[in-house]
């Protein structure tokens, strides 16, 4: 039971407490010979003050937040029954409303924070050189120009840069990118990210509160805030039922006079149909999921996804392989291919940027062998810069080249350009092959889900967003989005539309927060995974089609279950109110509506052999 959380426990407490109470009164009825003893209804007293009192509690509390759901009807019920002595009827309330709420809580395991999974990230001391001595000092004591030193294998407290040390540290969780990066004297480090097996010694250039990873918090923070409540099937369908059942319960009791047939309409108007068989169309579609490799956090968005009309996508790693590789080596100048490839394939391990692994990869399959870098730069805006082997290199995008790529041609999604000595020396393509499946998912989303908007919205650059836009068929896109920019994006969208966010970095976190539902992609980061709502651990498109497909299904199966047993419910609210069926028979004619309701609900576990209705190339 350590998946569930205190009032799931107390829900499932109070559901075995009153099957137990109706079966020990059943027994004391029927069991013995003197079936009028004193002590007959004790059990079913129990049942109503000890569960049935705490639920009522539970409900009244709502009502003063103006929160009137489907269960409503349910605290009435049992308020009437121990008002009128029909101890048994409410008894089977109680039973009904806590069986329902339990089987819920089973559905899925209780999520941790998001906040709390950022927060274990971050070490709360620092190891400060002090001459030759190393002191620990407390985290939000280090101050900028302090020396660091790292030990392998330990979380970067704070943003800074290597003066000491060569190794690599892994920046996956921040960048969503999953690279080792090496590191040099020069190198810039981020707070969060996982040195390797190297000390380093690093000049802190931020505060911890001022660092990447701390302003990724407060947006996580911000975005968990404004997070948009989702509003539960069953209580939309309660929002109409409720006030329907109250109005034949009173006059059911003003036309006849008999206050026991206010009670038998509220019993057998109790909406277990949808306490039970929604809960268990839920259950069963989690499951469908979880045997697909689709984890469900929150199962309130299996309710949600049929009615997402806008699709936010990141680019790297979720349309995309997140491979890019060299495609194409046009050398200007007179430098040759092999040795400006050797010269920029040794400046770019100690970088950041996706592409220098292909360009790594690259020098890689010709066999070259790449000298240590002398010294190197990377800045933002500016490129990266470096000498290797007395050489000074400049890699850098076509903007920040300036006048020297004026004559190249127009470039089409990845490039860059190699500037040795001052001078254009070669300008990179590369290719980050669009997944086979992208294009086809994309069309398919509007004619087969419903979908009015589909954009991309990346932290790449905008040529890069582009080409891959044209490829996959996206008209809107946003490029060189920061994570506080990613959820300004899906909060205005969300806003005006359910927006369905898929994203695979720790920079996707936020926007997966403020998003209707959000879907992480992978298993780049414990902290994006916290964060959403689904977790789809096999990137691939084709299950976030068959998420869809589960999702619609099951709302389907628990709109048939809820509103089919609702009408049974209203036949036998007429039979109640014309005085047909007591209290009891009403409790027991709704159970044999729920067990309809269930087995309904039950198909929801039961999926087709294959749930994907687009083909990839």
């Amino acid at each position: 039971m350590a998946f569930l959380d205190g009032k799931s426990m107390r829900n499932l407490a109070i559901a075995l407490f009153a099957l137990g109470g109706i079966a020990l009164h059943l027994l004391l009825r029927f069991g013995f010979a003197q079936p009028d003893g004193p002590w007959l209804e004790a059990p079913l007293h129990a049942v109503l003050w000890l569960g049935g009192l705490p639920l009522i509690l539970e409900l009244v509390g709502k009502a003063f937040r103006s929160e009137f759901g489907s269960d409503l009807l349910a605290g009435l019920s049992i308020l009437t029954a121990l008002l009128l002595g029909e101890y048994l009827a409410g008894a089977l309330v109680v039973l009904m409303l806590s069986g329902g709420a339990a089987l819920e809580d089973f559905a899925v395991r209780r999520a941790s924070s998001v906040l709390d999974a950022l927060a274990r990230r971050v070490p709360s001391v620092a190891h400060r050189r002090n001459g030759e001595t190393v002191e620990d000092l407390e985290l939000q004591a280090v101050q900028p120009g302090d020396l660091l030193v790292l030990f392998p294998h330990e979380i970067c407290p704070v943003d800074g840069e290597v003066v000491q040390g060569r190794g690599v540290m892994d920046e996956s969780y921040l960048t969503g990118e999953p690279f080792m990066m090496s590191k040099t004297p020069g190198s810039t480090v981020l707070s969060g990210a996982i040195n390797g097996a190297s000390r380093l010694t690093i000049r802190a250039t931020r505060k911890a509160v001022d660092s990447r990873y701390a302003k990724i918090m407060e947006v996580v923070r911000s975005a968990e805030h404004k997070r948009p409540a989702l509003r539960r099937l069953g209580d939309r369908l309660g929002a109409w039922y409720t006030p329907l059942a109250l109005a034949v319960a009173l006059l059911a009791w003003v036309g006849s006079g008999d206050s026991v047939r206010f009670l038998a309409v509220l019993v057998v108007a109790t909406p277990c149909p949808l306490l039970i068989g929604i809960p268990v169309a839920i259950i069963g579609s989690v499951s469908v999921c979880a045997s697909r490799g689709i984890v469900v956090k929150n199962p309130a968005v299996l309710e949600q996804l049929g009615t997402c009309r806008t699709m936010i996508l990141d680019k790297t790693g979720t349309l995309t392989y997140g491979r890019p590789e060299l495609t194409e080596q046009v050398v200007l100048g007179r430098w040759q291919a092999e040795e400006v490839l050797r010269l920029v394939a040794s400046l770019e391990r100690y970088s950041k940027h996706p592409l220098a692994l292909a360009i790594q990869e690259a020098a890689r399959r010709l066999g070259v062998d790449l000298p240590e870098a002398e010294s190197i730069h990377e800045a933002p805006g500016e490129g990266l810069l470096g000498v290797v082997e007395g050489h000074s290199l400049k890699v850098c995008s076509r903007s920040q080249a300036g006048s020297a790529a004026r004559d190249l041609p127009p470039g089409t999604g990845l490039e860059c350009l190699v500037q040795i000595e001052g001078e254009l020396a070669a300008w990179y393509l590369f290719r980050d092959e669009p997944r086979a499946e992208s294009r086809p998912f994309i069309g398919h989303l509007a004619e087969n889900h419903g979908f009015e908007k589909v954009m991309i919205v990346s932290g790449d650059r905008l040529e890069e967003v582009r080409y891959l836009a044209d490829q996959v068929g996206v008209q809107e896109i946003h490029a060189s989005q920061s994570p506080e920019q990613k959820l300004a994006i899906v909060q205005d969208e969300t806003s005006r539309a359910r927006t369905i966010y898929l994203g695979d970095g720790i920079n996707d976190a936020p926007a997966l927060m403020a998003a209707t539902v959000g879907v992480a992609f992978g298993q780049n980061s414990d902290v994006t995974a916290e964060a959403a709502e689904a977790v789809i651990m096999e990137s691939t498109l084709e299950k976030m089609d068959e998420f869809l497909h589960v999702g619609s299904r099951m709302r389907r199966i628990a709109l048939q279950s809820a509103l089919g047993g609702m009408l049974l419910s209203l036949l036998g609210m007429g039979a109640a109110a014309f005085g047909w069926l007591s209290p009891v028979a009403g409790a027991l004619a709704q159970e044999f509506i729920d067990l309809l309701a269930v087995l309904n609900a039950l198909r929801a576990s039961f999926p087709p052999p294959n749930l994907v209705d687009f083909r990839g190339n």
